[in-house]
């Protein structure tokens, strides 16, 4: 116990132990210079006659002996000793101290030897001797005093904030492996990243220069090609990832059961057709509404944060409106969305008549019809002039040609006839683009999103350039039909501006994987506290007048904070993966550089068979489909109001 009276009897017996080194180191002079103590009359016979008996002990015999004795009593009572810590003090001058004082200690008996008067060599080895004693001491103190911890040597937490990851390579027939390292106390470990349930949701985070497509979603295509996954790509800088998959599938087709087909929807350098609205996969008017709102919310991304307004909903139920008439009219022989923005031209008259002869529809339109009558005309251009104004971008001879067609149908998860699907945007016509690939990959998802279907995964490059209503319901359901889904976003604020807040948020909070790059703002501090916390030790040094304490503490802290996350350099991935129940991972989160071998991929990429030109078109092929679309609806018009007069 350190009571008041245990410190200070200690601290008489370490002054006794100092007391009697130099009372031996002064019996040493006295003996050895005795010559000169008697030439300063300092000798005394009474003196004299005591220091005899003391003089036969062998311990005063040899000068080596005795010096190391004093020494010895003085380290002993320095070893008790509390000086006050300093970080000033450094290892390097104590130790130069502590030598120098040794050689004048030990080496001054050599000046016994120099040709100089008793006096003057006694006066010489006592100062040298003296002064090699007083070095030593201050030396030793000096060491006592060094503070032996290194505040400074990890000034960003970097090693403190290391934890354990799987290191173990965990793989089923669904997983996403990707090899990586990581430093543990500064050491660099092999690790892998081990996405064992794709269908719970991926969601890749990264800035521009993140490495989100070439460290993490190319491995995601060609492992799940080569496991024999039909797929839906969503190739936002088309081709870059399509001629990924198209080679994966060159490579690893004999992995399926059935060979699979490659299908390309690309507006730029046509490629296939394919009709979003093809009529026999519309079963109810429900289907019709969901794709109009998908559709519509495309194209005006700010309705998105307005659904429910009166001005919002009514163009969504008039499109909605034209596209089941069109599937209902000759068996759906005219359902596409080119048909159905030339019919939204018809005038009015004309258009209110036609689509009253189908009754499913008739609550659609019944408003714009009682505006029409009312001659509400304002209110009428309101309703309907914002979807005919959107749709009105659409209008393209190429666009027409690509969504009038039927190459394909959009079910890629059939057992009997699997696809890989690549969608390509543009990113100088992503808006336009971006809304008509919305309706493809809402179609595209009520499809694959049923029982008894191939295992597929859904792939988005740049997720929130699309957009998708029901996102979330589609990552919660999908799940059990074996379908995953991979989102790649560059930033939270990104999904929550085209989303809206209330959507980002749930997609953000129920994906199951999440690997992540360089983010900042509120997506670090999402997935920071989403990582949790793991214990860390912290060190601290007070230093007052009279003494210095150092204490040492543990406590939790974040294992990955928000500023690391921010300053994660490329191919630098944090995250967390999520596990089943016959197969639990314990270290679920990681943060790590995914290793590629570079070298390799770039010999395979410069291997890579381009995409191969699959249709030959030209202006006068567009423009004449472009006319026949036209020339439908004036058909339609002319054949069914020919004999009746329009009515109101």
């Amino acid at each position: 116990m350190q009571t008041g009276e245990n410190e200070q009897a200690l601290r008489k017996i370490m002054d006794f132990t100092r007391y009697l080194g130099i009372l031996i180191l002064i019996l040493h002079f006295y003996f050895s210079c005795y010559g000169a103590f008697e030439q300063m009359h300092l000798t005394y016979p009474i003196v004299n006659r005591i220091l005899v008996n003391i003089y036969k002990l062998p311990v005063f015999r040899n000068s080596l002996l005795t010096k190391s004795l004093a020494i010895v009593f003085l380290i002993a009572s320095l070893i008790g000793s509390k000086g006050k810590k300093d970080q000033k003090v450094r290892l390097v001058n104590a130790i130069t101290y502590i030598i120098l004082g040794l050689l004048f200690y030990y080496l001054s008996g050599i000046l016994f030897s120099l040709r100089l008067s008793i006096l003057a060599i006694g006066i010489i080895y006592i100062s040298v001797t003296s002064l090699g004693f007083l070095l030593f001491i201050s030396g030793v103190s000096l060491l006592f005093r060094i503070i032996n911890i290194n505040l400074t040597g990890d000034i960003f937490n970097k090693e403190n904030e290391t934890f354990p990851q799987e290191e173990r390579l965990l793989e089923n027939e669904y997983s996403v492996n990707l090899p990586a390292e990581y430093h543990l106390k500064n050491k660099k470990r092999q690790s892998w990243i081990n996405v064992i349930n794709p269908f719970r949701s991926l969601l890749v985070c990264g800035g521009p220069g993140a490495g989100k497509s070439y460290f993490v979603i190319r491995h995601v295509i060609t492992q799940h090609i080569k496991k024999g996954f039909s797929m839906l790509i969503y190739d936002f800088k088309f081709p870059d990832l399509s001629i990924i998959a198209y080679n994966a599938l060159l490579k690893h087709a004999g992995n399926y059961k059935k060979k699979p087909s490659i299908w390309f929807i690309d507006f730029d350098k046509i490629k296939h057709r394919c009709n979003p609205l093809e009529p026999g996969s519309m079963t109810d008017i429900t289907d019709a509404m969901e794709s109009s709102r998908t559709f519509m919310l495309g194209l005006n991304r700010e309705w998105i944060k307005k659904q429910g307004d009166f001005f919002v909903e009514s163009p969504i139920n008039f499109v909605t409106a034209l596209i089941w008439f069109l599937k209902k009219y000759q068996d759906g022989k005219y359902c596409t969305l080119p048909h159905a923005i030339e019919l939204a031209q018809v005038d009015y008259k004309y258009l209110f008549a036609l689509l009253k002869m189908e009754p499913e529809i008739e609550v659609l339109i019944n408003p714009f019809i009682s505006a029409w009558q009312n001659e509400a005309y304002d209110q009428l251009e309101g309703q309907v002039a914002s979807a005919k104004i959107s749709m009105a971008r659409l209008v393209s001879p190429a666009l027409y040609y690509v969504l009038s067609g039927n190459d394909f149908n959009l079910d890629l998860n059939n057992p009997e006839d699997p696809k890989i699907i690549c969608m390509g945007n543009n990113p100088m016509k992503q808006q336009v683009y971006g809304a008509v690939l919305s309706l493809y990959i809402s179609r595209t998802i009520k499809l694959v999103n049923q029982k008894n279907r191939l295992k597929c995964n859904l792939v988005f490059d740049e997720f929130p350039t699309i957009y998708f209503n029901n996102m979330d319901s589609l990552i919660a359901t999908a799940r059990s039909n074996k379908v995953a889904t991979t989102l790649a976003v560059q930033d939270y604020s990104q999904l929550k501006k085209d989303y809206g807040r209330e959507q980002a948020e749930v997609i953000m909070n129920i994906v199951g994987n999440i690997i992540s790059g360089q983010v900042t703002g509120d997506t670090a501090k999402q997935l920071s506290e989403r990582f949790g916390k793991i214990m860390q030790e912290r060190q601290s040094v007070t230093i007052n007048s009279q003494d210095t304490s150092i204490s040492k503490s543990t406590q939790l802290d974040f294992a990955i904070p928000a500023s690391k996350i921010a300053t994660l350099s490329s191919g630098e991935f944090v995250g967390l993966v999520a596990d089943n129940p016959d197969n639990k991972i314990d270290l679920k989160v990681f943060h790590s550089s995914i290793i590629n071998d570079h070298d390799a991929i770039k010999t395979e990429e410069n291997g890579y068979r381009s995409i191969p030109e699959i249709r030959k078109t030209d202006s006068d092929m567009l423009m004449a489909n472009y006319l026949s679309i036209k020339n439908d609806i004036q058909n339609i018009v002319v054949q069914e109001l020919t004999s009746k007069e329009p009515r109101a």
